[in-house]
């Protein structure tokens, strides 16, 4: 009789779980697709950016770009989000009116809070019922477009684009299904997809890998765009300084960061020439306590550090904490489409950018 290895017994317990969770996840998209349970549209053009795994792939810049594009072209915007971990139970919740900021972040969740600060011209809103706070948002605003913020599973609100973000650096990510694995469900949930945004696709190699799991996955293929996150400004916590990227070469910081993927925030602090001295990784959607931040202050002063570094997400949150002499900073990355920008904008229903038209076109 063979043996179990250490934990064999658990995994098995997971898988079976992950099985019950995956019959569970198909009958409820199976009841929407056949009229069981009801979707709605609303009035306006409707943007989803989702994932198929849990952890960050990314999507609030994502997100921000988008907006930003939309914005440009004179688009009425409004970003809706659930809002996770946000303090304030109010069944909706408005962060920005498009003129103003009217919530802080620990009201509003940490990545509503950042969008609102990033794109000051989109109506922000937080909600878990996706449906009643789209509604509740046009009856206040005339929009020509929502943007779902996490909304790929969100599947009662009927969309024009859905777009799912996969993470080149987590192909494992794709291996299994809650609890035994990342999977919110299974990769045949692709098929309602438009389009699959493949993110920090530095690498062709995981690139390569993520492209040959959705073959065998999805039978029609579907667009494959290729976006990195770029580091492209130092800005201040506590005061209003900016510097530019080559300001941190060779600086020494302790990092801090409370999100989906604390591995991608240190690749991007080394990638411009960062030196860490030391770092708090904590989980995402961190509320931080004054003691951790007395903590920190310790630890960097300890070690010979100059600056803390941390990401704008969680910025907003440690602000409330630090005095004006704190040398804290953000590190502002932003999304860059790198493959695949002409059919993205075409999903979105805007014109060609200027980079991609012919030069006989932009006279």
């Amino acid at each position: 009789m063979a043996l179990l290895q250490p934990g064999q017994p658990v995994r098995r317990g997971l898988q079976w779980v992950a099985g019950l969770y995956s019959l569970v996840t198909r009958l409820r998209l199976w009841c929407y697709r056949h009229g069981w349970f009801s979707m709605t549209r609303l009035p306006c053009r409707v943007v989803s950016v989702g994932n198929l795994t849990v952890g960050g792939t990314g999507k609030t810049p994502v997100v921000i770009l988008l907006a930003q594009w939309l914005l440009a072209k004179g688009r009425r915007v409004a970003i809706l989000s659930r809002g996770y971990k946000r303090t304030s139970t109010a069944l909706h919740l408005l962060v920005s009116s498009g003129s103003e900021l009217l919530a802080g972040p620990s009201e509003s969740g940490d990545e509503p809070f950042l969008i609102a600060q990033r794109c000051p011209r989109a109506i922000v809103a937080v909600g878990a019922d996706r449906v009643a706070l789209g509604r509740w948002v046009l009856g206040q605003y005339p929009l020509d477009c929502i943007v779902l913020d996490d909304g790929f599973q969100h599947v009662a609100l009927q969309r024009d684009v859905d777009l799912v973000l996969l993470d080149a650096t987590d192909a494992a990510g794709l291996d299994a299904l809650l609890p035994a694995g990342r999977l919110r469900e299974p990769l045949s949930g692709l098929d309602r997809a438009n389009a699959i945004i493949i993110t920090r696709a530095e690498v062709p190699q995981d690139v390569d890998a993520i492209r040959n799991r959705l073959r065998e996955a999805i039978p029609s293929p579907l667009p494959v765009i290729e976006v990195v996150f770029k580091p492209v400004l130092f800005v201040s916590i506590s005061g209003e300084e900016q510097e530019p990227v080559g300001w941190g070469l060779k600086r020494k910081a302790w990092l801090v960061s409370g999100i989906g993927n604390s591995p991608s925030f240190r690749r991007s602090a080394e990638s411009i020439g960062v030196e860490i001295m030391g770092e708090s990784a904590f989980e995402d959607h961190h509320h931080y306590t004054p003691s951790e931040i007395e903590h920190i202050r310790q630890a960097m002063l300890s070690i010979g550090s100059e600056i803390v570094l941390t990401t704008e997400k969680d910025g907003g949150k440690l602000a409330l904490f630090l005095t004006p002499s704190d040398p804290w900073w953000m590190l502002r990355v932003e999304a860059e489409v790198v493959h695949g920008e002409e059919q993205l904008r075409a999903l979105l229903g805007l014109p060609r950018s200027e980079k991609g038209r012919p030069l006989e076109a932009r006279a």
